[in-house]
């Protein structure tokens, strides 16, 4: 295998590394109940470490539909790690949840089912929306024979999916969910109608002010972001947050700002060398990428130079 084969494997890996890292970190308990503050009515206004204890993590809890092909979720402790939900039937695509977790609502009796899904960016293959609503479709269906069983509708519990799109023009959240539009009488059709719930929240490249509008934002984008270094993002999360940095959430945060760093080193590498196969000059080269001279050549040494 050449040189530039392996690379392109082993920036593949980090990048699949990194967002297998991203899942674990926004699956961590202490974040999970600052997405739910921000985005589900009943906790707006908690604080989230009293959220926390509603997010439920009995091994039981975290059972997926019993339906061919689908599979559990995996609790540990403090951190509910990425469910794989897959389903292989007939004529369907592989689908796969992020993140999927049962929350119990303060009343103590009912729970929704949340889903957090992220993206590095903006979809060019798809519209993001279509992917959420049959997302959302199927936290719903999935629950017969789990949540539900026969005919009783009634006892299907409310979703939610979060869609976390990062690289984004600004900082943005829309909630999507059925509305009632009275076309002609006035009948009341009784039913939940906030049992779909679609939340698409934007995070922009550059890192919000630290106000109350841009609060979740500013806690995702610090946790994502591959320009912060390991101390400003721990920074950000315990004296910002109050979020408290135990030993596992800082080796995530630690493994994930390796992979960026890397990541970043491979592509920065990457755009050297076309700049160098095109003509560029070391000073120019240099300029552009914001690296020294030496370093530079030094990358250019470890690379081969196509004819």
């Amino acid at each position: 295998m050449n040189t530039e084969i392996t690379n392109a494997v082993n920036a593949a890996n980090d990048r699949a590394q990194y967002d297998e890292r991203a899942k674990r970190l926004l699956g961590h308990k202490s974040i999970l109940a600052h997405i739910l503050v921000d985005t589900v009515e009943e906790f707006k206004g908690m604080n989230p470490k009293d959220v926390v204890k509603y997010i439920e993590g009995e091994p039981m809890i975290g059972v997926v539909p019993t339906e061919p092909g689908l599979t559990n979720t995996n609790v540990d402790g403090k951190r509910l790690v990425g469910i794989n939900t897959e389903n292989t039937e007939i004529n369907e695509g592989t689908i796969n949840f992020d993140i999927v977790f049962y929350v119990r609502m303060k009343d103590g009796l009912s729970q929704i089912i949340v889903n957090v899904e992220a993206q590095k960016d903006m979809p060019t293959e798809y519209h993001i929306l279509n992917r959420a609503i049959f997302y959302a479709c199927r936290l719903v269906s999935s629950q017969k024979e789990r949540d539900f069983v026969n005919k009783k509708y009634d006892d299907i519990k409310r979703v939610y999916t979060i869609w976390i799109c990062m690289n984004m023009p600004e900082d943005s959240t829309d909630y999507y969910y059925l509305a009632n539009k009275k076309v002609l009488g006035n009948c009341i059709w009784e039913g939940k109608q906030d049992m779909l719930n679609i939340v698409l929240i934007g995070l922009a490249k550059e890192l919000p002010r630290q106000d109350e509008k841009h609060e979740l934002h500013r806690l995702l984008g610090a946790l994502l972001s591959k320009n912060l270094t390991q101390s400003e993002k721990l920074n950000i999360i315990e004296k910002e947050y109050d979020i408290p940095l135990e030993e596992d959430l800082r080796k995530d945060v630690s493994v994930m700002c390796n992979l960026s760093q890397g990541i970043v080193d491979d592509t920065k590498a990457e755009i050297i060398m076309n700049m160098y196969r095109k003509g560029y000059t070391l000073e120019q080269i240099a300029d552009v990428t914001e690296k020294s001279i030496s370093e530079i050549e030094e990358i250019i040494k470890k690379e081969p130079v196509m004819a």
